[in-house]
């Protein structure tokens, strides 16, 4: 179940959070609405949307897009920056426990928040909001430890300042892991090259937007945002970096 930790531990970087984090790469509606028929008509349910990233993806697909967020913070940027859209809607609501009608959603997103659910308690609210046929869509943007100096670097540097990065960072399932929650639903996978470029500034965000990355207060903060500087003088071409990622999608029908 998300526990209060973890649906309030980023309620103090929703501004890092908003302006850094990633997005999708449109590969992914893409690939829904080929390989699974999803089309604009489909109702979807984004969980654990935090300041709606996710939803916009969905938004600017033409879908009506219900965000589901428990933590007030996030769900108000997500509010401030889609509410103007008449297909939108933020609710307070939890993964198992959405507030949402039987049998109303015919897809279900959920980016980047599932390691954080109870997976037997977020199968059943799925199977009971979804239609017959619907199908949830998780998903998520995992960045890459290795593949440039840059990449490697970096997770040194959160080996090394991160306050409890070991114990939280990159737990998403693995594709037998995800084959055996959706079991007899399951329906497919796919991945999709991502990235980033970032001057240093937008750097100092994205990190700042991860939950595990100690704040000013913290002795940890200053000779990790030093590290930081080395880092990007060090690989940084044209005054970027790119952060890179791998978007896994799996895709099934909930049981």
């Amino acid at each position: 179940m998300e526990n209060l930790r973890s649906t309030e531990r980023f309620s103090n970087r929703v501004d890092d959070y908003v302006r850094y984090r990633p997005d999708y790469p449109p590969a992914l509606v893409d690939w829904l609405r080929h390989a699974h028929g999803v089309d604009a008509s489909w109702r979807v349910v984004d969980v654990g949307a935090g300041t709606g990233i996710s939803s916009n993806m969905f938004l600017d697909a033409g879908h009506v897009v219900t965000a589901v967020e428990p933590n007030a913070a996030m769900r108000s940027a997500a509010q401030t920056w889609l509410g103007a859209n008449p297909r939108f809607r933020a609710v307070d609501g939890r993964a198992d426990a959405t507030t949402l009608a039987d049998h109303s959603v015919d897809l279900v997103s959920v980016a980047q928040a599932f390691h954080w659910f109870d997976p037997e308690a977020t199968r059943r609210e799925f199977h009971r909001i979804l239609r017959a046929g619907g199908l949830a869509a998780i998903y998520w943007n995992s960045r890459r430890l290795i593949g440039t100096p840059f990449l490697v670097g970096y997770e040194a540097l959160l080996q090394t300042y991160g306050t409890d990065y070991t114990s939280v960072a990159e737990r998403y399932g693995d594709e037998p892991r995800m084959r055996d929650w959706f079991g007899a639903g399951w329906k497919g996978t796919t991945q999709f090259d991502h990235c980033q470029l970032l001057d240093f500034d937008a750097l100092r965000g994205r990190l700042m937007s991860s939950s595990y990355a100690p704040k000013a207060d913290h002795p940890n903060h200053a000779p990790m945002i030093e590290a930081l500087r080395k880092l990007f003088d060090a690989c940084e071409v044209d005054g970027r970096i790119s952060f890179d990622y791998d978007t896994r999608v799996y895709v099934g029908e909930v049981p």
